[in-house]
This record gives structure tokens, sequence and C-alpha cells, in this order.
């Protein structure tokens, strides 16, 4: 364990928020609270184990298993925790423009028996809320949006492609199957009710929780951005940059960035290259064997007998291999290249979510200095206000009195009496001044009046200013002790909560690379048996084809000469 790690707020083994170059003793942060228990926000016991980072190996089992539940809010969450292996369809994409001005398409949602209806920026706004509402969790993509590239390409139909809308449906299907298998996510009613047909979307989104989110969720509460009585020392919290260095930081989730940073260069570079080039050059294989059977095909016709037959059966065999390949392809854009993507916008997920952990512990760090920073300018004005109280004790006049040198020792009350009553003579008026009354220049009492509103307004009593000074920083510390003691339990919550969805989706990583593998081996294997049938029946036909009357017969074999060889005499052998 290094020395960052005794610095670490949320410390499994000791849970200490200890600094040595600061000072907490006013403040009790050595084991913050945790949030209040939420069974809807809390992960599995099976899913949390903060010893094993992120990048460590998890088995090759499926250990997502549905949460027992008893109490259901609706229809749908009775439907997704009926302990049944209920998954969501998007059956069809229609185009409508109920509603709208303009056509859109609107996507079949069917699950169980509800069905329900979403065009893509419903999709999109549900997951934007999803992030809000759950900062800590990763939650899973949705396909990206036509680049401006395609919207040039197909000037006006890219909204309409056929194999665009087609993608979308899977993916956003897989997005939807994520949620619905997510032991935190799929208890949420504003899931839930997406996926019911006769609530209105927009509804939603102006209805809590939704519309209780905050503008800034740094300075909420980590374990519910929503909550209307979260304390109002959240306010006091700083709104660091994600760029800010840490003083402190957790080696887990350095290793984490490291090892997320890795993958997603992995695979949005080389994997992704080499992904669109073999679709690239197995559709244009496919594309030459489409034209290359309807040649012999072709060809075919001109002949007779025999040779007819096998030119046709080696056009249909080079169509098989056609119609093979394209299957193929299909195949692997699907089962392949659209989970590579998913999972290079997963990395683009999961480095959000650990900037947002990064900028929780910044915030802590930055509290506890702004703690430590009050607390010595307090102690500066206590220890100026001293001074000034044993100057104008020394400057009282006749009844000086020596007040004590410590600001802890106060004055007796005969002291004070004493005090007060020498500063209380007032030696009598003079009266008017006969020569200075008639001396006065005219216009000069204009500038003694704004002289004198100016000197009222800049001249403040500094002993009230002092006394005002050391009041308001008492507040300040206040409410930054409890500041601290929120983002320390924020802190602990953020950081044991991703650490155990890191693990979760480790987990899910392993099972869903394992399956893309498998279903790779198992087009190719389907592959090589439809084109092994396929060119093995032509060849059948092609040894039907009797042979060429041209051809030469097989020369006799020479017998045997025992005669010298002169070569060999004549090189000395």
């Amino acid at each position: 364990m290094e020395a960052s790690d005794d610095e670490n707020p949320f410390d499994t083994e000791s849970d200490r928020i200890q600094s040595e170059a600061s000072s907490t003793s006013r403040v009790d942060i050595s084991n913050p609270p945790s949030p209040p228990f939420n069974p809807s926000r809390q992960l599995s016991s099976e899913t949390t184990n903060s010893e094993r980072p992120f990048p460590a190996q998890a088995p090759r089992r499926q250990s997502q298993q549905l949460n027992f539940k008893s109490d259901f809010c609706c229809a749908r969450d009775r439907i997704l925790h009926s302990g049944e292996d209920i998954e969501i369809l998007i059956t069809d994409a229609q185009k409508t423009s109920v509603g709208a001005t303009s056509p859109y398409i609107t996507y079949v949602i069917q699950t169980g028996n509800t069905e329900s209806r979403h065009r893509y920026s419903e999709f999109e706004s549900l997951r934007s809320s999803l992030v809000k509402l759950y900062p800590t969790l990763i939650i899973p993509p949705i396909p990206l949006k036509q680049t401006l590239g395609d919207y040039a390409v197909k000037q006006g139909k890219a909204k309409e492609d056929a194999s665009m809308i087609a993608k979308r449906k899977r993916m956003l299907q897989t997005f939807l199957n994520r949620l619905a298998r997510h032991p935190i996510l799929s208890n949420e009613h504003v899931f839930h009710r997406f996926l019911d047909g006769e609530v209105s979307w927009h509804e939603v989104l102006n209805s809590p929780p939704i519309s209780l989110l905050p503008k800034n969720i740094l300075k909420a509460p980590s374990h519910d951005p929503t909550d209307q009585e979260a304390s109002p020392a959240y306010t006091a919290l700083p709104n660091p940059s994600a760029a800010h260095p840490l003083r402190n930081p957790d080696q887990r989730f350095l290793d984490s960035e490291a090892f997320t940073n890795k993958f997603a260069v992995h695979i949005s570079g080389p994997m992704e290259k080499v992904t669109r080039r073999t679709v690239k050059r197995w559709s244009e294989f496919a594309q030459d064997h489409a034209e290359l059977g309807a040649a012999l095909n072709g060809s075919s016709l001109n002949e007779a007998g025999p040779l007819s037959s096998a030119i046709e059966k080696t056009g249909q065999a080079v169509d098989a291999t056609y119609m093979s390949t394209t299957k193929l392809v299909q195949e692997f854009e699907q089962n392949w290249a659209e989970p590579m993507n998913e999972y290079s916008q997963f990395s683009s997920i999961i480095k959000k979510l650990l900037a947002y952990r990064h900028q929780k512990h910044v915030q802590y760090e930055m509290t506890q200095d702004g703690l430590e920073a009050k607390r010595e300018q307090l102690e500066e004005l206590e220890k100026s206000e001293h001074e000034a109280r044993r100057l104008e004790a020394a400057l009282g006049g006749r009844g000086t009195v020596s007040l004590p040198s410590s600001p802890s020792q106060e004055p007796t009350e005969e002291q004070l009496n004493d005090h007060a009553h020498s500063i209380s003579y007032v030696p009598p008026h003079p009266g008017p001044n006969p020569a200075r009354r008639n001396a006065r220049v005219p216009g000069i009492g204009l500038l003694n009046a704004l002289s004198y509103t100016l000197h009222g307004m800049m001249d403040v009593d500094p002993e009230t200013a002092r006394r005002n000074g050391i009041s308001k920083t008492k507040e300040t510390i206040s409410q930054l002790e409890d500041a601290l003691h929120l983002a320390a339990q924020d802190l602990k919550y953020s950081s044991s909560t991703i650490q155990a969805d890191l693990d979760r989706f480790q987990r899910q990583k392993v099972a869903d690379i394992r399956e893309m593998a498998i279903s790779m081996a198992q087009s190719h294997r389907d592959w090589c048996k439809k084109n092994l049938e396929a060119w093995e029946e032509a060849k059948k036909e092609i040894d039907m084809i009797p042979d060429h009357p041209n051809k030469l017969p097989s020369p006799p074999q020479l017998p045997t000469s025992s005669r010298r060889d002169s070569t060999g005499t004549l090189n000395g052998r």
C-alpha cells in the first residue's frame, strides 16, 4: 500500500480521512456516514470488490442475476423482474409525421405484451437523463448520430437509409436490454415509463425526478442528485475542472484510467481500422463473385452438352460463394463490428465516469484547503482584535487597564468598570470661535459638505469591520466544515459505486467478447461448409466432361539402357 493510500478518504480498511498537513480537529470526518439506503441505487454485494482493480480478469460466466423483488412500482417493473428471461424487442421502424412538421422514423418497442413507439431523439433524451440521475454508473451507449458526410453523400436521404435504420434498430435494442439487465437501472421508473406506450414522453421529461435535476450535479449528492432535502452546504462546494491535479490520487482509479485509455486506443485505432478494411474487402469479394457468376451462367448458354452443364454448375457455385460471403459480411458487421463500435463508446463513457469521480476528489481537497485557509484567517483576525483591545486599553487615559497578554484571559469586572469610567469623561465644549465664524469663503460650504459625505462613505470603523470579519469568517468555517463532511461522504460513495460498476462491466465485457468470438467462428464455419458443398457439386459436373479429342497420348516409358554415360566420362567420373 502506497503512501497515497493512507490519505485515501474512502480507504476500505480504515475509512480514514486524515491529512498530516491539515488540521481537522473541529470537524469529525474520520468516518462519514453513508448516504441514506436506497435498494434501487445499491449494487449487489457480489459485484463489489474494491480490492480488485478494473483491469483484473473476471471469470467466464454470466453473473448478471435479476434481483428478487416483492414490490413493483408498475406493470413494466413486474415484467422486467418476473424471473423469466424477458428480452425487449424493437420489432419495426416506421416512417411517420405525427406531432411534427417533417417525417421521421419511429421505432416500435415490445416489452412482453406492452408496445411503445419512440423516435431516436427520445432515446437520446432517456440516456442523457439517466446519466444525470446516476452520475456514478456506466450508462450504456446508443448509436451515434448521422455525420455531416452521410448527409452530404445521401442528399437528404440519410434518415431513410435502410441499412442505417436496421443498424439503429439492433443497437437501440441492445441499449434497452442492457438497461433491463442492470441491477440498478432496471429499477428506475423513468425507464419503465419509457417502455409504457400510454405515457407521453414529453410529460415524463417535465415531471419529477427529471425536472428536479440541478444544473450542476457536482453540487448535488452523488447518491441522489434530485434530493430536495440535501444540505444547503452543497452550495459551498467548489466547481473544479476535470484537468485539476490531485495531491493524493487513488492508485486504483489511476490504474483504471490507464487501462481505459489503453483499451480505447486499441479499439478505436488498429481494431477499428482492420475491421473496416475487412468488411470492405469481403464486400468487394462478394460483389466480384456476383459478377463472375453472372458471366459464367451467360457463357453456359453458348455451349452444349456436358460442357454447358459444367459451366452452369460452376457459375452456380460462384453464386453460392457470393451469397454465403454476403451473409458472412452481414454477420461480421452485426456480431463483431457493431459490438466493437459499442465498446469504443463504452471507453468514452468510462472516461467521463472517472472524470466525475476525479472532480469529486478534487472538490474534497479544495474544500479542505479552503477550510484551512479560513482557519488561518480567523487566527489572524483574532490576533488583530486582541492587539487592538490592548492598544485601546493602553490609550484609554487615567484609568488604563492592563489587559492580559493572552486572548484567552479576560479582564476582571473591576478593571472594565475603571476603564469605562476613564473613557466616559468628556471635557466641556469651548464654545464657538467668533473669528473663524466670520472667515468663511463663499463656495467652501459645498466642498465641505461633499468632503464630509465622502468621508462618511469611505471611513469605516476598523473595530466594527474587524469584528464583522471575525463573525463572517466563523460562519464560513462552519459552512465549510459541513461542506467538507458532505464532500467526504460523496467521495466515499462515488468511489465504491464506480468501482463496483467497473467490476460488473469487466465481467460483461469478458462475456460479450467471448460471444463475439464464438459468433465469428460459427459464421466462418458455415461459410466454409456452404462453399464446400457448392464446389463439390460443381466438381462432379466437371468430371463428367469427356477428355479432349486432341489430347496427346501419354508418352511411353523408355526402357532403361545399360550404355555408359558419356557425360560422366567427359567429366571425369
